[in-house]
């Protein structure tokens, strides 16, 4: 790490930030790459990291339309967990979990990972007898959980209504007290810096318009910049998958919509943890600068829009209130939207595709900022040897025509 004395803290302070170091290079596109990543989110840069980390392959590109980290990484709510109750995506997320836990020593970067602890509630016998098989189901695949009562919630989180009189009454939840949250910009920031410095060319403002094929193999891409050739493509774009595919001469099973979250004015630390309900489809945490960060689920129509609907603000706000009356006088200060592909089982798609040479990942609905680290580390892997990592096998498209899927919407409901 570098280190500065005195009178250069102070110069650097007084500079207006034209001697400071910059975290990566911004250079023009080489002819040719071993490999190009189209989409320059937190997917896309940890796969490009772990390339060149783990593989020793550095003639690598990330192909960005606008600036990294700028999409969905950007536009999401921050929540870190792995406590899902399928098998392939207990794996998948618990790899991701793992891969947090030691991501700010590995980049030397402050990804702001938080482990303050993650409850999911339960407000019916229904809810219960799911949080119960979920909490079963994780201990079998050594992921950390408990099912805790109305008063250990209490202790955990205080300013949590579990009293008779509440609206949604309280039954228990589901407790995984290694989840929690991380800054979206900086884990972003954090791969590109370690990327860059392992020789990865970081391209953005650069548009991808079209696949080059050759024989049914993929052979570069076509952009606003010029073609760029490349033996191997992975599509990591967040939203716009689909566009991508059509691109390429094939259809994914996705539906894109806009996913809502919101934020608060800054208040001082009252929230301890994280705090989820499926039931009535509403999460909320607190920021490191104060504010509460509030969502629910995507929106119920299709769409590339970026606003949301005043419906799904409300709804979610009101179920806030309802578990949380101390804030009922918390102004929000500002809502967006981002665009989320969905698949039919809720679970992502890590896959070759029928174009040789060109790979696909998406379909992570309302959940990929959890699954950054373990999503760029197996489709690292998958890319460097032409053959899926174990873990991303079963996420393959086929799972699709043979009826293989992985059905985590019962198990996710507000998917984060």
């Amino acid at each position: 790490m570098q280190r500065y004395s005195g009178f250069s803290l102070v110069k650097h302070a007084l500079s207006h930030h034209e001697n400071w170091q910059r975290h990566w290079r911004n250079p023009a596109p080489k002819k040719e790459y071993d490999v190009v990543i189209v989409g320059g989110g937190g997917h896309g840069l940890a796969t490009a990291y772990y390339l060149a980390k783990e593989h020793g392959i550095t003639n690598v590109a990330v192909i960005e339309k606008g600036w990294l980290g700028g999409g969905n990484t950007a536009r999401n709510t921050t929540i870190v967990r792995s406590n899902y109750l399928w098998d392939e995506a207990a794996a998948l997320y618990e790899h991701a979990m793992k891969l947090w836990e030691g991501l700010s020593q590995d980049l030397n970067y402050n990804v702001m990972f938080s482990q303050r602890g993650v409850l999911n509630l339960g407000h019916t016998l229904q809810d219960m007898r799911d949080i119960q098989r979920r909490v079963n189901a994780n201990r079998l695949n050594g992921i950390d959980g408990e099912v805790v009562t109305p008063e250990r919630i209490k202790e955990i989180e205080p300013a949590l209504d579990v009293s008779a009189r509440a609206r949604y009454p309280i039954l228990g939840a589901s407790w995984q007290p290694r989840g929690g949250v991380a800054r979206h910009d900086a884990v972003a920031w954090g791969f590109a810096r370690g990327a860059d410095a392992l020789g990865v060319d970081l391209l953005q403002q650069t548009e991808v318009t079209g696949f080059k094929m050759l024989d049914g193999k993929v052979v570069g891409v076509h952009t606003n910049r010029g073609d760029i050739g490349a033996k191997t493509v992975g599509c990591v774009t967040a939203g716009n998958s689909g566009t991508l595919a059509k691109m390429a001469g094939f259809q994914l099973p996705l539906e894109s919509h806009p996913l809502q979250a919101l934020v608060s004015e800054p208040l001082k630390p009252i929230l301890n943890t994280v705090t989820m309900s499926n039931h009535v489809h509403g999460y909320i945490s607190q920021s490191d600068k104060g504010d509460l960060v509030i969502g629910a689920g995507i929106d119920g129509y299709l769409g590339y829009g970026q606003r949301g609907s005043f419906s799904i603000v409300e709804h979610t706000l009101q179920a806030i209130v309802e578990m949380f009356p101390v804030f009922s006088r918390v102004r929000m200060n500002r809502q967006w939207g981002g665009i989320v592909d969905t698949t039919p089982d809720a679970c992502p798609i890590i896959s070759r595709t029928p174009v040789r040479g060109l790979y696909f990942n998406c379909g992570w609905g309302t959940g990929g900022f959890k699954a950054t680290p373990g999503s760029g580390n197996v489709f690292a892997w998958s890319l460097a040897h032409g053959q899926m990592h174990p873990i991303a096998a079963p996420f393959s498209i086929d799972r699709f025509r043979t009826g293989a899927l992985i059905d985590e919407h019962g198990a996710a409901g507000v998917a984060h």
